[in-house]
């Protein structure tokens, strides 16, 4: 009896992760639940925060929202036509946004 049981338990399972498996998908046909995860984002952004920071007029990096959705801000001092070419505006399906800020300097 304990082993039927057991295995109803691990067939109960197994249909639970199937269904929510299938739900997810057909959410992510509806163009539902988008949303980019915050561990994509910081693990996009440490991958290519030195390559940014590296370019001449960029003053910080920063994790945003920008219309509602999460993206990756590049904040300059001034803006560009040599920044807007160099900074992509998509990173590893990341957003990324140019911000200009003026220079930043430490109190």
């Amino acid at each position: 009896m304990r082993k039927n049981l057991t295995a109803l338990g691990a067939a109960v399972i197994i249909c639970a992760g199937s269904v929510a498996a299938c739900a997810e998908s057909a959410a992510n046909d509806r163009g539902e639940g988008q949303a980019m995860s915050q561990q994509t984002i910081e693990t996009t952004l440490r991958a290519h925060n030195e390559e940014l920071m590296s370019l001449p007029g960029v003053v910080g990096t920063a994790q945003s929202l920008c219309a509602g959705q999460p993206c990756i801000k590049v904040l300059v001092a001034e803006r560009t036509e040599e920044l807007e070419q160099a900074i992509h505006r998509i990173l590893a399906g990341v957003p990324v946004v140019i911000e200009a800020t003026g220079p930043i300097r430490a109190r």
